[in-house]
């Protein structure tokens, strides 16, 4: 029997779907914030937006037709994204309320929650003037203003940038390849957000302004405690990472990614590359002058960072330097020193957590050390990943002229090494911290740009597919915040791998590999948002690359692809 079909009116209202099953039913026409209000004390964190029907939300999007609707809150990685963005937002309108003759500078993220900040034409604030802009930031979230978003041709926003004299912003805009762009406003502030905001301040109830070396910190909460803000640690070591970067994007000319689409469109590329390699060769090759200077107290070097930050290139290329100074590297293997797999520890899922300390045999780790140090032939133990255990491996003695070298995610934690050979040890921190921003307003995340890069290798050396590479993603970023970025402070130097023309020589390689991301699926809203931010950057030709560059790490082409530093 056929169903009856017939044309009838539209009913007033609409059902929405949520993933437990549950369904809400409402007027049509109502945003997503009014749909979800009845769940919202439920929710994980605050609300900050809604995956509609796969596809990512503002909380002011109208739902008109029966929908599936996937709340997102400040718990999830898009979520935190928009409270970020939008506290950014609050925070440049209460600076141009307070100090309208400075200039304000979103720099960059801190480990334990927040943005660095600075100033230019003007001082940096004192207390009392952080102060009062905390205060004008609160009034504003007391009064819950919305933020109102509008599209506007892109040569009317051009010309308002131009008016109110951000240069940076109008760099940006002319490389711009759609014909349109999206401005925010909050009271007469107007500004342009690369990302959706929330609907009004009064969801930025969670933040706190901090002092900072010449400049401060912008606190936010992080995703595992949505509504509370983590202690600030100090990081002097980052902050002076970053500012060599940032004095290296001074002798580039190029502060920002207008700037570095002017200089590709002009010519200057090669230059550019250049240039770049040259200061990181510089950096590397004064981090071996360190360690040979500091003799038989650096005989060990640690290496350590999160993923894609190019640290095996740079392990090869400071080999280089150590040899090029009379010193013979020697390459330890830490997987080589794993227990046995039925005494590897269990995560909260009851699967084994190789990535946990525990799962190495320190006490093994130490005593090789100390037998390598002292001149001795070695068995160096070799593990069996097919069996799960420890087998005898090759004999290694080492000269008084051999350093070792040991990368690992462990290499900073104070754990990992006795006292007596922490004491013989030069750690290094390695990441690419990114610190070429849109324009002074938003950032470039250091986080994205390393999955980028591994989007990028994944596909070329393992076969992955850009969907599998961003669904491991969160996972490899949770080990990352248990074992490696608690402890980067520890390092003796750090090496930013960052490189001021990277994402430009990676565009034309993960913008297709991104595009077959399969749509109705999480790591297509991923693979969307990241090619609208690589949508802001003009293509360089990776055959410009040198061949040692770390960027070879992931675009493949590298000379030291086979070069081995563990023979003695």
């Amino acid at each position: 029997m056929n169903p009856k079909i017939q044309l009838v009116s539209p009913r007033d209202t609409v059902e929405v779907h949520l993933p437990d099953g549950r369904t809400l039913a409402g007027p049509r026409g109502a945003s997503v914030a009014d749909f979800l209000r009845p769940i919202e004390a439920e929710l994980p964190g605050p609300l900050m937006g809604a995956v509609v029907n796969s596809v990512l939300h503002e909380l002011t999007y109208s739902i008109t037709m029966e929908s599936n609707i996937v709340p997102v809150t400040m718990a999830d990685a898009d979520g935190a994204r928009i409270y970020r963005r939008s506290l950014t937002f609050l925070l440049e309108t209460a600076f141009a309320v307070l100090f309208p003759r400075g200039m304000l500078i979103i720099d960059h993220s801190i480990t334990s929650g927040g943005y660095y900040c600075h100033l230019k034409g003007r001082p940096p604030l004192n207390p009392a003037e952080l102060q009062r802009l905390e205060a004008e930031m609160q009034r504003l979230v007391e009064a819950d203003l919305p933020f109102e978003r509008r599209e506007l041709p892109l040569e009317e926003a051009i010309a308002y940038f131009e008016r109110e004299n951000y240069p940076d912003k109008v760099r940006l805009l002319r490389h711009r390849r759609k014909p349109y762009v999206t401005l925010y406003s909050l009271k007469e502030h107007v500004d342009y957000h690369h990302g959706y905001m929330v609907p009004s301040t009064g969801y930025l109830k969670w933040f706190a302004l901090s002092p900072a070396e010449n400049g401060f910190t912008l606190r936010f909460p992080r995703r595992r405690s949505p509504t509370a803000l983590t202690p600030l640690q100090d990081y002097p070591k980052l902050l002076t990472a970053f500012r060599l970067y940032g004095d290296w994007l001074e002798r580039l000319g190029i502060d920002n990614v207008g700037a570095l689409n002017d200089a590709i469109q002009a010519g200057r590329s090669r230059e550019v590359i250049l240039v770049s390699e040259a200061l990181h060769e510089q950096h590397i090759a004064d981090i071996a002058r360190q360690i040979a200077g500091r003799g038989e107290d650096a005989r060990i070097v640690l290496i350590s960072g999160p993923s894609s930050s190019g640290k095996t290139t740079f392990s090869r290329r400071l080999a280089v330097q150590l040899l090029a100074l009379g010193l013979s590297p020697f390459a330890l293997e830490l997987d080589n020193f794993f227990v046995d797999r039925d005494q590897t520890p269990l995560d909260e899922n009851g699967q084994y957590d190789f990535e946990a300390l525990e799962a190495i045999d320190l006490g093994l780790l130490a005593e090789t050390l100390q037998h390598l140090l002292a001149g001795e032939a070695v068995q160096m133990p070799h593990y069996n990943f097919k069996t799960g255990k420890r087998e005898p491996g090759e004999t290694v003695q080492l000269s008084r002229d051999h350093l070792i070298i040991l990368e690992g995610i462990h290499g900073l934690n104070p754990r990992l090494l006795p006292a007596p050979l922490a004491g013989r040890a030069f750690r290094i921190y390695g990441a690419a911290l990114t610190q070429l921003n849109l324009d002074r307003h938003n950032r470039v995340s250091t986080t994205d740009t390393r999955l980028i890069r591994r989007i990028v290798r994944d596909a070329r050396e393992r076969g992955y597919t850009a969907q599998e590479t961003i669904h491991r993603w969160e996972s490899v970023q949770r080990g990352e915040e248990r074992n490696i970025f608690p402890y980067q402070e520890n390092a003796d130097v750090m090496f930013n791998s960052a490189l001021v023309y990277e994402l430009a020589a990676l565009q034309p390689l993960a913008e297709p590999l991104l595009r077959q991301v399969s749509y109705g699926t999480p790591e297509h809203i991923e693979a969307k948002r990241l090619l609208a931010f690589l949508e802001w950057f003009l293509p360089v030709e990776t055959d410009l690359i040198p061949d040692n560059s770390i960027l070879r790490e992931f675009v493949g082409g590298s000379i030291l692809r086979d070069f081995k530093i563990w023979k003695v």
